[in-house]
């Protein structure tokens, strides 16, 4: 069966691989595009390097509520069309909108915490430091530290993972990457609490 140049081509630049191979693998599926790039993914033929700096801009937008009282709606973004649509990148998205229920971030990575809010809190830290009269040179770790703290639970990134306490939500996703074979990204969510006004 004959495959179409469009079809080699897209192959060739999810997966990485040269044209003969794209092609070739193209052929061995009949022509079925899902089936020859899951064939390339478990002969491990993808890129796996720079991941995060690929763009996203397929995924899915997953909602939840609890008990009728917390409401949380997420956008996760991932590379292909073709992975949006697989049960695990369904329940990464699932998983993330139960972590938002339960943890209540207000930031999605450290990156998007506003420069005033930081300093604020460092300086906060920094003068209760000076109150207790440690010596400089560990002064600053400690303000580190403390301001670190402060937004591990605000960061949905850097919050403990509800089901597995051992690991970050970064790291699960990081996780996904890792088995889905394509970058993912949380782009944003809204959490909506019964009688708070945010």
């Amino acid at each position: 069966m004959a495959v179409s140049i469009e079809n080699i081509k897209k192959l060739k630049e999810l997966t990485g691989v040269g044209l003969t191979d794209a092609k070739a693998a193209l052929v061995e599926v009949n022509g079925d595009f899902d089936k020859a790039l899951e064939a390339m993914r478990k002969k491990g033929l993808t890129r796996a390097e720079k991941k995060g700096d690929r763009e996203a801009r397929e995924g899915i937008i997953d909602s939840y509520v609890h008990s009728g009282r917390i409401g949380v709606i997420v956008e996760v973004n991932c590379e292909t069309d073709f992975v949006a649509r697989l049960d695990a990148f369904k329940v990464l998205a699932h998983e993330i909108s139960l972590q938002i229920a339960a943890m209540n971030p207000t930031y999605i990575t450290e990156a998007d915490i506003p420069a005033e809010e930081l300093e604020r809190v460092r300086k906060e830290a920094q003068e209760r430091i000076e109150n207790e009269g440690k010596p400089a040179d560990i002064a600053e770790k400690i303000v580190a530290g403390q301001v670190k703290k402060h937004f591990a639970e605000k960061v949905l990134y850097s919050q403990d993972y509800i089901k597995n306490e051992k690991q970050t939500v970064g790291d699960f996703i990081k996780e996904s990457i890792a088995k889905l074979g394509e970058n993912i990204v949380v782009r944003q969510f809204k959490r909506i609490e019964l009688g708070v006004n945010e």
